[in-house]
This record gives C-alpha cells, sequence and structure tokens, in this order.
C-alpha cells in the first residue's frame, strides 16, 4: 500500500507541475532553436545600444540636448560620453601608472568575486526566509492576509537610508565570541530585497496545484507533509524558478548599493565610488565597474538556469501536434 500511494502522489505531483508529456524530438529541437535565437537576440541588443551610443555621441550636440533650461539629453563630449573603444581599450590598460598595478579588467573581477560572494550569502538567506514564509501563507489563509500587506510595503524602504542604518545595528550585535562584521549588513541588504519575489513566487507556486489534485492526495489519505512534498513543491516549480532568478539579480542590486552606502572596501560598489571621482581625469576607467555590475548581475541571475536545468521535468511544457 505504501509503494502504491508513493507512486500514485508522484503521479499527481507530475500531473499539476507537468500536465503534458516529454515533447517529441521535433519540439525539442523547436525549443533548442528557441533558446538559440535568445542568445542571438541579447547579443544583438547589446550591440545596438553600443550603436545607439555612438549615433547620439556622433549626432547630438556637445552640450547634449536642452529645451528651454533644461537638460533632457546628457552631453556628447569624451569627458561625458567616451567612445565606446575607449571604454573597451581601457579594460585592457593598468589601473594605475603604480609599478605592479593590475590590468583593469582583473581589478573589476577580484571585486566582483568579492560582490557575488557576499550577493550568494544574502541570495540563499533570502531563499530560506522567502520560501518559509511562503509555506506558512500557505498553510494558513489568516497569514497570507496578515503577513503579504507587509511583505509589499516592505520594499518601498529606500535602502540608501536603510544600509547605515543595518550596519550601525550589526556593529552592536555581540554574542558569545561572535561578532558582527560588515559583509554581514551587506548580505542582509541583499537578502532584504532577494526574499520578496521569492515569497510571492513560492507562494503562487505552492497555491497552484488544482483542486481535483488536492482532492485526490485527500482520497490516499495523504497528510499535508506528503501532500507538500510530493504535489506542492513539485507544482511550485515553474513559478519558483523565475522567482528565483529575480532574487539573484535583487541580491547582486542589494548587495552593490550597500557596498556604496556602508563603504565597504574589496566590492564592485566601493570600486563604482572610487573611480567615479576619478571620471574627470579618466573617463573611460568610470566605466569599468558599471560594465562589471552588469555582467555580475547576468551571471548571478543566469546561474539560477544550471538549477533549471536540474529541475527540467517539472517545468510545464507545450506540446504540438
Amino acid at each position: 500500500m505504501t509503494g502504491t500511494l508513493q507512486e500514485q502522489t508522484t503521479d499527481a505531483a507530475q500531473a499539476a507541475s507537468a500536465p503534458d508529456r516529454a515533447p517529441a524530438p521535433g519540439a525539442r529541437r523547436r525549443r533548442g532553436g528557441r533558446q538559440a535565437a535568445r542568445w542571438v537576440w541579447g547579443v544583438a541588443g547589446v550591440l545596438l545600444v553600443a550603436v545607439i551610443w555612438e549615433l547620439y555621441k556622433w549626432l547630438a550636440p556637445a552640450d547634449g540636448v536642452v529645451i528651454g533650461e533644461t537638460r533632457v539629453l546628457p552631453r556628447t563630449t569624451d569627458l561625458a560620453m567616451p567612445h565606446v573603444w575607449d571604454m573597451l581599450a581601457r579594460l585592457g590598460e593598468p589601473v594605475t601608472r603604480a609599478p605592479g598595478a593590475n590590468v583593469l579588467w582583473l581589478e573589476i573581477a577580484l571585486a566582483a568575486l568579492v560582490t557575488l560572494g557576499i550577493a550568494a550569502a544574502g541570495w540563499l538567506v533570502g531563499v530560506i526566509v522567502g520560501i518559509g514564509l511562503a509555506l506558512v501563507m500557505q498553510r494558513w489563509r489568516l497569514a497570507e492576509w496578515g503577513l503579504l500587506p507587509w511583505i509589499i510595503v516592505s520594499q518601498t524602504v529606500p535602502l540608501i537610508a536603510f544600509a547605515p542604518v543595518v550596519r550601525s545595528w550589526g556593529s552592536r550585535v555581540e554574542i558569545g565570541a561572535f561578532e558582527w562584521q560588515d559583509w554581514m549588513s551587506v548580505a542582509l541588504i541583499a537578502s532584504y530585497l532577494a526574499f520578496f519575489p521569492i515569497a510571492v513566487g513560492a507562494l503562487k507556486g505552492l497555491q497552484s496545484p488544482d483542486r481535483i489534485h488536492t482532492e485526490l492526495m485527500k482520497t490516499y489519505a495523504a497528510g499535508y507533509w506528503q501532500t507538500l512534498f510530493r504535489l506542492r513543491f513539485p507544482a511550485s516549480v515553474p513559478y519558483l524558478l523565475p522567482a528565483l532568478r529575480l532574487g539573484a539579480a535583487n541580491a547582486v542590486i542589494g548587495a552593490v548599493v550597500a557596498e556604496v552606502s556602508t563603504g565597504l572596501q574589496g566590492g564592485i560598489g566601493r570600486l563604482l565610488i572610487q573611480f567615479a571621482g576619478q571620471a574627470s581625469g579618466d573617463p573611460a576607467k568610470a566605466w569599468a565597474p558599471i560594465f562589471g555590475a552588469i555582467v555580475l548581475g547576468l551571471v548571478a541571475a543566469g546561474s539560477i538556469a544550471l538549477l533549471g536545468v536540474i529541475l527540467q521535468n517539472y517545468r510545464r511544457v507545450e506540446v504540438t501536434a
């Protein structure tokens, strides 16, 4: 009876999360073609931005577009808008003229790794908190009514003002031999941004099974935990993966902003402030950490795709005749 119940509940979970069977080889080829097309369009989008940048720099006046006394579009001087090829070439030059200075791209990469590690820690905390809140709200409707509005309101707090407060609170935390580190404040800010989409996405996914599937689990006398692990969690995968991807991107944003606000050394946020102060003498250099932050966000969000490959059997598919 136990084996039969396990097989039946597994079938119910698969029916809830992937109602159609695995696609035919032709459908898989079409899916692979769509994936390749996304990469092509993504690269084309980056090239288009570079072309627009250069066209505006070539056609617009040096003082920018001014309407009345208001400048609506930026200046096109080399100080304000360096050429794309100048910014790329600057990445291959030393950070400073001091002997033994790192190449600029290497300095950016090292700083990005520091920020990525902090953002990853914040993302993990956000995953735990977000899924925990989703479980509570799914289990008790009253908890959803009471918590969800506050979860939404929490995202309206400006991080620029909130980050120094978190660092001040953290500096007072001493539990035995444990001492609060500055990077923990940054990770906490990252988790603060990451947990919101994860909580909402997980809640939507946990509530996604059709009534017929939940009634089927009751018919088999499956308890709450069996229903949760064999039906609701598998059914939530198509909703949870995009939420995890958005949470990873938000964690990077939170880490960078928190580094800027708290003055944490070693991360990409600190380089943004440091190089911006040198923009008058080296404008192309100031754009390097901006590129690094963009790539960092793409890496963080794209890494969730590996999790999607592992859980691809639970993703909804469309089968065409």
